[in-house]
């Protein structure tokens, strides 16, 4: 089709459905952001996952299993999102296991404290916020009507996470201390999640020019910083940068350099629980096959059933 007048038809905020006809570079580059996406969620029910059990409280421990839940819809979702395009789910995910298709890098650190799991649903959630909301305007239909609802339940995950945080903040000592050595953990992962600059991107001048990205990875991680940094400051936790400042002139806050090794470490798996999550994600996915088995034979009946009394 006409590339260009594609983009000019996705410029002017025009929305690309499913039927609609649209270029194979289009097609191939939303399939890859929605399947890491959905890949990311499912995945990143592990570190909380593992504390469902060991939740300080009855109270802690609904709210941890309601967000795990979330995270599962979410990742069904977006595997929907990716099946209009044409994408098989069973392929999708045999591309996860066998590590052709990466998730997340804030997913393969550990959560070693309950200070962690605030920590993550307050920075990790958070930063997903951020880089989520504007793809509610993507201009692809299905993705963006998914993260309508989607950022609606991150916002009650990074919500929950803060206010843990804040009971662990101002409660003893040891407590505090937790909660500042989670920050101290979750600080610098947590920018990395926005990826590099985009300057170093050779596909993200195409996705804005798509309308599939609206802000560059250097925006959206400034977006977050702004809003965060004010947030320690309130809970009165110091935030892991000696060379964080304020601009006086721009409002904005300026962090040091980040490692940016340490998370290309991390993004060709070998960071502290790469192999962990994927060999768990594995067992589990061949543990659940009888059911997707039983499940796939009764469609069948009923299917044959209907078919014989029409």
């Amino acid at each position: 089709m006409d590339e260009q007048a594609f983009t000019a038809r996705v410029t002017g905020d025009d929305r690309v459905e499913p039927r609609d006809e649209m270029p194979d570079g289009y097609r191939r580059t939303l399939v890859r952001q929605i399947a890491q996406h959905a890949h990311s969620e499912i995945i990143g029910m592990q570190p909380e996952g593992n504390w469902i059990t060991r939740a300080p409280s009855l109270r802690r421990k609904a709210i941890l299993v309601a967000k795990v839940q979330d995270e599962a819809g979410h990742g069904l979702y977006l595997y929907s999102a990716a099946e209009t395009l044409g994408a098989d789910r069973d392929e999708l995910l045999d591309l996860l296991h066998t590590g052709r298709q990466k998730y997340s890098t804030i997913f393969n650190y550990p959560a070693t404290s309950w200070a962690d799991v605030a920590a993550i649903g307050w920075l990790v959630d958070g930063a997903a916020i951020v880089n989520q909301v504007p793809l509610t305007r993507c201009s692809y239909g299905p993705y963006a009507r998914a993260m309508v609802r989607i950022c609606k339940e991150e916002s009650f995950h990074q919500r929950q996470g803060f206010e843990a945080m804040a009971v662990l903040a101002a409660g003893s000592p040891a407590q505090r201390r937790m909660a500042q050595e989670a920050l101290d953990r979750w600080w610098w992962p947590a920018l990395m999640m926005f990826g590099p600059s985009d300057v170093d991107s050779p596909n993200s001048a195409q996705s804005m020019a798509w309308g599939i990205k609206r802000f560059s990875n250097d925006e959206l991680r400034q977006r977050f910083v702004d809003a965060t940094v004010p947030q320690a400051e309130f809970l009165g936790l110091v935030v892991p940068d000696p060379d964080l400042r304020r601009d006086e002139e721009t409002g904005h806050y300026r962090t040091g350099q980040i490692d940016w090794s340490e998370f290309a470490t991390v993004m060709r798996g070998d960071g502290p629980c790469n192999r962990e999550r994927l060999a768990r994600r594995v067992a589990a996915h061949d543990d659940g096959g009888w059911v997707r088995e039983a499940a796939a034979a009764y469609a069948a009946k009923h299917a044959a059933a209907r078919a014989v009394a029409a």
